[in-house]
C-alpha cells in the first residue's frame, strides 16, 4: 500500500509537512485505518470545494474539516443547493479525480494572504482566527485553499465517495452570524467499506427516530412553542412512563434515594460551582425581584444542598441520590435534531457522595448497573475515560490523581476503555458509556464522573470517624444520559419495535365482529390493572384490514377475538412476523404476560 502520511507523537503529518519540517514517525499507508481516513476525508473536502468552484464561480469558502461522520465544507454561493444537486456536484468530483492532479502544498506570509483573499469575507473569517505568521496553502489545478494539512499526494487516490447531505451552518458557529451552506460526505479507500457505509445509511434512514416517532405518534415539535421543545404525545408518555418506572425500581434496590432540587437558582449557586465562569453561554437567565437566576442546566448543584440538608457520618456513606431532572440548555438553532439534541430535556441523574476509599467501589457498581441495563435492550457497549478539558478547574495534581484513579478501578477488573484527551467535564475526568446499536453506529449515553471540585467549593462535608469534618467526593452518574436522548437511539436500534416492558401499545386486540367488542374491552381493562397497555381495533374497516393496520403498528402482541375466543374465554394470539395464530386460554395469556414483565429487571 502506498505511503500517505507520518505520524509522529500522536499527530498525523503529510509526507510534504513531513519532509519540509523534517518529521520523523510511522508510515501511514492507504489502509483505512482512523489515520490514513482523516488524511484521504480532509483532501476529499477539498476536492468537493474544487467541483463546487467549478459548477459555482462566485463560491467563497470558510472551513472544510474531518468530522467523525466523514466529513463537510462551509460556503456560500448566489444560488440555492439541496440534495437534488449532490449529484451533479459528486459527477464533477468524479472528474477532478480523473485528472489525476498533484496536491501541492507551500508556505507564505500572512500579508500575502491578507491580499491574495482581500475580497473574501470568508477567508478574511478564518484568518482572524489564526495568529502564525507564516501560513501554508495546499493547491490541485486551479483551486487552492488555506490550510494546515494532511493531504494525498494526488487526486487519483480518491475514488469511493459519496455526498450524504445539505445543511445550514451560522459562519463560525454563531448563530448571531449569517447562515451558509454545508456540504457533508464520507470517504474510503475501498469501494467495498463505501458501499457498506451507504447500505447503513438507507438502513438509518429507515429508523430515523423523526420519522418513526409520528408514525407511531410518540412525540412532536411545534414552532409555535419554541425549538428544541418536544411534546410528548400519549403513546410516547407511555413508553417514557414504563421506562422511568423500570429505572426508579432498579435505583431503589441499589440504595438510591429519589430526591427533587428547583428548576431555577440563584446564580451565586452557579458562581460558585463555576458554571457560570465556564458554562454561561449554554444557561438561560432572568431576573427575579433585582436578582439574578439560572435555569438549571444540571441537577449537581440542587443535589449538594440537598446532602448538605443535615448532618452525614462516615457510617452513612456512600450516600445515593437520584433524580430525573429536568435541564434546559441554550443549543444553537442548527443543532437541534429531533430528540437527539434538543433544549429541555430530563436527565436519569444520580450523585453519589462518598469517602475517597469508595471510589472504586462505587464505580464498579455503577458499571454493574450500566450493565445490566444495556443488556436488557440488547446493546453493545465501550468505556471511554476523559481526560482534562481546556477549560478546567482544579489544580494538575488533582486531575492527575484522579484520572489515574479512574484507570486504575477500571485496569483492576479488566475492562478495556479507549482515551478522549480533553473530554472531561470542566469539574472533573469521566468515564463515558459510548453504546453500540443495531446497525453499527456508536452513541455517547451514560457517564460516570469523579468530582472533589465542586464539594470542596460547597463545604459538602461528613463527620469521619474521628468525629471531624472531612470532605466528600461526589461521583456524578447518569446511565441513560437523558430519556429524551435514550428514546430517540432505542427507537432507531430497534426500529420502532419497543420490547414488551415498554412499549406503549403492548397489545392489540381485533375483534372479528361488533358482538366481540366487549370481551375485548374487558381484557383491556384486566390487563390495566396488571400496568399493560392496550389498544382495540373496532374501526369500521374488514378484519384484514385492520390486522394489517395493527401489524404496521410494531407493537410486540396482535390479539384476534371471534366467537370461539368469547365462548371458551381464550385468545388467538397472532405472530405479525411469521402471520400465524396460536391459540391460548385467557389465563395463559394474562400469565405469559406478566412474566415476560416481570423477568425484565435491571
Amino acid at each position: 500500500m502506498e505511503p500517505i502520511g507520518i505520524l509522529s507523537d500522536g499527530q498525523i503529518y503529510d509526507l510534504q509537512t513531513a519532509e519540509a519540517l523534517n518529521i520523523q514517525g510511522d508510515v501511514i499507508k492507504a489502509d483505512n485505518s482512523p489515520e490514513s481516513l482523516e488524511i484521504l476525508r480532509h483532501s476529499c473536502a477539498h476536492m468537493m470545494a474544487q467541483a463546487i468552484k467549478e459548477l459555482y464561480p462566485e463560491a467563497k469558502f470558510f472551513v472544510g474539516p474531518v468530522v467523525k461522520e466523514g466529513f463537510y465544507y462551509d460556503f456560500k454561493v448566489e444560488s440555492k443547493i439541496t440534495d437534488e444537486d449532490l449529484p451533479k456536484i459528486e459527477k464533477k468530483m468524479k472528474e477532478i479525480a480523473n485528472r489525476k492532479l498533484p496536491i501541492q502544498r507551500y508556505e507564505t506570509t500572512r500579508e500575502e494572504i491578507l491580499e491574495k483573499f482581500a475580497k473574501d469575507e470568508l477567508k478574511q473569517a478564518v484568518l482572524q482566527n489564526i495568529t502564525d505568521d507564516t501560513l501554508t496553502l495546499y493547491k490541485q489545478g486551479d483551486f487552492e485553499d488555506l490550510c494546515r494539512g494532511p493531504h494525498l499526494p494526488n487526486t487519483r487516490m480518491i475514488r469511493a465517495f459519496k455526498l450524504t447531505r445539505v445543511a445550514g451552518a451560522y459562519l463560525g458557529g454563531d448563530e448571531k452570524n449569517e447562515m451558509i451552506t454545508r456540504i457533508y460526505g464520507i470517504a474510503f479507500f475501498d469501494k467495498k467499506e463505501l458501499n457498506d457505509y451507504i447500505r447503513m445509511l438507507e438502513e438509518a434512514k429507515k429508523r430515523d427516530h423523526r420519522k418513526l416517532g409520528a408514525e407511531l405518534e410518540l412525540f412532536a415539535f411545534n414552532d409555535d412553542i419554541g425549538a428544541g421543545l418536544p411534546l410528548w404525545l400519549p403513546n410516547g408518555a407511555r413508553l417514557r412512563g414504563k421506562l422511568e418506572k423500570l429505572l426508579y425500581k432498579a435505583h431503589r434496590v441499589r440504595g438510591y434515594e429519589p430526591v427533587r432540587g428547583p428548576e431555577i437558582l440563584k446564580s451565586d449557586m452557579w458562581k460558585i460551582s463555576g458554571h457560570y465562569q465556564n458554562y454561561k453561554e449554554n444557561m438561560y437567565f432572568t431576573t427575579i425581584d433585582e436578582q439574578e437566576y439560572g435555569i438549571k442546566p444540571m441537577n449537581c448543584v440542587g443535589h449538594i444542598q440537598i446532602f448538605k440538608n443535615s448532618i452525614v457520618s462516615y457510617k452513612d456513606l456512600p450516600k445515593k441520590l437520584f433524580e430525573y431532572g429536568v435541564v434546559h440548555r441554550h443549543e444553537m438553532s442548527g443543532a437541534m435534531h429531533g430528540l437527539f439534541r434538543v433544549r429541555e430535556f430530563t436527565q436519569d441523574d444520580a450523585h453519589i457522595f462518598c469517602t475517597q476509599d469508595q471510589i472504586k467501589e462505587v464505580i464498579f457498581e455503577v458499571l454493574e448497573f450500566v450493565d445490566s441495563l444495556l443488556n436488557l435492550f440488547d446493546f453493545k457497549y465501550e468505556i471511554e475515560v476523559s481526560t482534562k478539558p481546556e477549560k478546567a478547574i482544579g489544580d494538575d495534581i488533582f486531575w492527575e490523581k484522579t484520572t489515574k484513579g479512574i484507570m486504575d478501578a477500571l485496569d483492576e477488573k479488566g475492562i478495556n476503555y479507549g482515551i478522549d484527551e480533553g473530554g472531561g467535564a470542566f469539574y472533573g475526568p469521566k468515564i463515558d458509556i459510548k453504546i453500540l446499536d443495531a446497525i453499527g453506529r456508536k452513541w455517547q449515553c451514560g457517564t460516570v464522573q469523579v468530582d472533589m471540585n465542586l464539594p470542596s467549593r460547597f463545604e459538602a462535608d461528613y463527620i469521619n470517624d474521628k468525629g471531624e469534618k472531612e470532605q466528600a467526593v461526589m461521583i456524578h452518574r447518569a446511565i441513560l444520559g437523558s430519556f429524551e436522548r435514550f428514546i430517540g437511539i432505542l427507537t432507531e436500534h430497534c426500529a420502532g419495535e419497543f420490547p414488551f416492558v415498554i412499549a406503549p401499545t403492548q397489545v392489540i386486540f381485533v375483534p372479528i365482529a361488533q358482538p366481540h367488542v366487549e370481551y375485548a374491552k374487558e381484557l383491556q381493562k384486566e390487563l390495566l390493572y396488571d400496568e399493560i397497555d392496550s389498544e382495540i381495533y373496532d374501526m369500521n374497516e374488514s378484519l384484514n384490514k385492520r390486522i394489517r393496520m395493527a401489524e404496521k403498528k410494531r407493537v410486540p402482541m396482535i390479539v384476534v377475538l371471534g366467537d370461539e375466543e368469547v365462548e371458551n374465554k381464550s385468545v388467538a394470539l397472532r405472530n405479525r412476523r411469521k402471520r400465524e395464530q396460536s391459540n391460548m386460554s385467557k389465563d395463559e395469556f394474562f400469565k405469559m404476560l406478566n412474566q415476560i414483565n416481570s423477568g425484565s429487571k435491571i
